[in-house]
């Protein structure tokens, strides 16, 4: 897609989330999902201002992050959105623009993730992921251990700081305009940890199909690709 096409999108998208912001009363991150998207795309958005970007693969984020900085682009904020893996974490946080992670499921990783992190480092700041739609092939933590799982990052991983929670929701629930039966369990979820730690927690959900809904239910985070880039083409395996 065309680089002015690109940056029209993004400022669609952007004039979207800043109405529903202010009628909801709830301050937004937007991230721009680039994954599979050329360097000259994310420059287009990266020139109207954007610095939140979303990114699954480590290969491809590392390569990404490498060829903006050789031309000069800085200040990115790079997401981790991907699923992730044991022997890619210390490459992950070794990315310098790396602002979280926010797939974040269980207690090895999060070990993993406090020892790689050097104590002379400022926090690493990460989301948790839940599995609100049950679904067996997504990641996140199942609702039923997301206590056990913030109360072992909290208690046993100071490197690591502790924003918020993060959904992937069902194909069938973004379809649906109205109601959201991922958000409202995501939302339900948060505010059980602001009751019982006293202290907010940001809520990662909502992307191309449904960010304006997620908004609604009040999150923070929204993970947009297809409405800013277009749709994603995936290589063809030989």
């Amino acid at each position: 897609m065309a680089a002015e096409i690109v940056a029209k999108n993004l400022t669609n998208v952007l004039k979207s989330v800043h109405e529903l912001a202010v009628i909801y009363s709830v301050d937004v991150r937007l991230v721009a999902v680039s994954k599979t998207f050329p360097i000259d795309s994310i420059i287009a958005c990266y020139e109207k201002g954007q610095r939140h970007f979303g990114e699954n693969y480590i290969d491809e984020l590392e390569s990404k992050d490498k060829e903006l900085t050789s031309r000069g682009v800085n200040g990115i904020n790079w997401h981790f959105i991907g699923r992730l893996q044991s022997n890619k974490l210390k490459k992950i946080c070794e990315i310098p623009g790396l602002w979280c992670i926010e797939t974040l499921d269980n207690k090895k990783h999060a070990d993993l993730l406090q020892s790689i992190m050097a104590n002379d480092r400022k926090p690493l700041k990460v989301f948790i992921q839940v599995n609100t739609s049950g679904e067996k092939n997504k990641g996140g933590v199942e609702p039923e251990g997301l206590d056990e799982l913030v109360d072992h990052v909290e208690g046993k991983c100071p490197n690591l700081s502790l924003i918020g929670l993060m959904t992937i929701g069902s194909i069938s629930e973004s379809k649906n305009q109205e109601t959201n039966s991922d958000f409202e369990l995501l939302v339900k979820l948060r505010d059980g940890l602001k009751a019982r730690l006293k202290r907010t927690f940001e809520l990662s959900m909502g992307m191309s199909s449904d960010y304006k809904l997620a908004i609604k239910y009040g999150s923070t985070n929204v993970r947009v690709g297809s409405e800013i880039f277009g749709e994603r083409t995936y290589p063809t395996k030989s």
